[in-house]
């Protein structure tokens, strides 16, 4: 597709991949916040041979040259998945990263939502990069805060690129922040989470890294039963399963994960990670010669990130109304974050949630959170 000197290529090859990650380094350059993502691991997300996300859905990727240069990108999907859990044809775009110039915009998305109604798509929603259960919306409010682990970051143009298309938002989720350095809960709530622990009605467990694999199932299974009755909600399959316990085992922390128990049986979990983008900013996307070993080090040797994200947390559904609830939750915060303050971290993101979580997001203000990111998801009929 081509208007006057720019032109929308699809992104078949290596090379085209490769294009489609780098050509971030020119539309966030000056950007302080920006965080450069690892070439390698962006290169493995969007490859159908390594995400096992492609096994149920279809994507096509794009990328928009002005005058022969990269200037933007954005992908579209299909997910099978989405059409089995709800019943519409509702297609996605995502990674849409543009420079300023509505032309170049209008190009992609009549590129993305051309190729979503010729496959029969009824409306579109989006950004996802890929599903909603990686990096979901963008952001639109909080640009002076850098991206944590898994989050997105965009630039503030967007935003009137994305409307001025004819894209309306649908749905805001929001990620809160919360000082770590101290103790979290209120006086009388530690009262009833200590008693609860001391009648053993109640029991909180860090996982056993010697169990690893078994214990990252048991905290997928309860996202997937914890989150059924949310919006957009999309289970993990059990490929899904398997690469996440591959993926996750180099960051994830005994120390840092929390499973509670009711009469033995794992009724609610939280995963706090270390911010890893907080410690690869200066490796530019390489990893190789030496940006590896700065990693493994920081990480793993001598930690170095004072910041942690939680980005799953999730208690049963036959719980969820109950006073235990509420229990479980607050016990966990609160024993995540006595490991995460011992190793010198200060600061936590808790995200997404969805706007209209009000039982979270009182729960999260309960504790010291304030929200101070909003990420938006924008729809289209097709």
């Amino acid at each position: 597709m081509t208007s006057e000197h720019i032109e929308i290529k699809p992104a078949i090859s290596k090379q085209d991949r490769k294009t489609f990650v780098t050509l971030l380094w020119d539309i966030y350059k000056g950007d302080p916040h920006w965080v450069p993502p690892l070439i390698m691991e962006r290169m493995d997300a969007i490859d159908e041979k390594k995400n096992p996300y492609f096994l149920h859905a279809e994507v096509k990727l794009w990328i928009a040259y002005k005058d022969g240069k990269p200037v933007g990108r954005i992908s579209a999907q299909i997910d099978e998945l989405v059409e089995k859990q709800h019943g519409l044809k509702t297609g996605h775009y995502g990674f849409f990263d543009c420079i300023d110039d509505q032309d170049v915009a209008n190009a992609l998305f009549d590129t993305a939502l051309a190729w979503l109604r010729e496959q029969g798509r009824t409306e579109v929603i989006g950004p996802f990069n890929l599903s909603i259960n990686e990096e979901t919306g963008m952001l639109v409010d909080g640009f002076e805060h850098s991206p944590r682990l898994l989050m997105g970051h965009a630039r503030p143009y967007y935003e009137k690129l994305i409307t001025n298309y004819g894209l309306g938002k649908v749905k805001d989720t929001w990620a809160y922040t919360l000082d770590i350095s101290k103790p979290i809960l209120p006086p009388t709530i530690q009262k009833l989470v200590d008693r609860a622990v001391d009648k053993g009605q109640v029991t909180f467990r860090p996982i056993n890294m010697d169990k690893y694999e078994e214990e990252l199932r048991i905290i997928l299974d309860i996202f997937n039963d914890a989150w059924i009755d949310n919006w957009k909600y999309i289970p993990f399959t059990e490929a899904e399963l398997d690469h996440a316990v591959k993926e996750l085992k180099m960051i994830i922390r005994e120390d840092f994960t929390y499973i509670a128990e009711v009469d033995g049986i794992p009724q609610a979990m939280m995963v706090t990670l270390p911010n890893i983008n907080e410690i690869i900013k200066d490796l530019d996307g390489k990893l190789f010669p030496f940006g590896v070993f700065k990693l493994l080090w920081r990480l793993k040797l001598k930690p170095s990130f004072k910041s942690v994200r939680v980005p799953l947390m999730g208690v049963r559904t036959e719980y969820q109304n109950s006073r235990l609830s509420g229990i479980m939750s607050f016990g966990l915060f609160e024993a995540c974050r006595k490991s995460t303050e011992k190793l010198g971290c200060d600061t936590a993101e808790l995200s997404w949630v969805l706007e209209e979580n009000t039982r979270l997001s009182k729960l999260l203000e309960t504790i010291g959170c304030v929200k101070y990111k909003t990420y938006r998801l924008y729809q289209k009929d097709l």
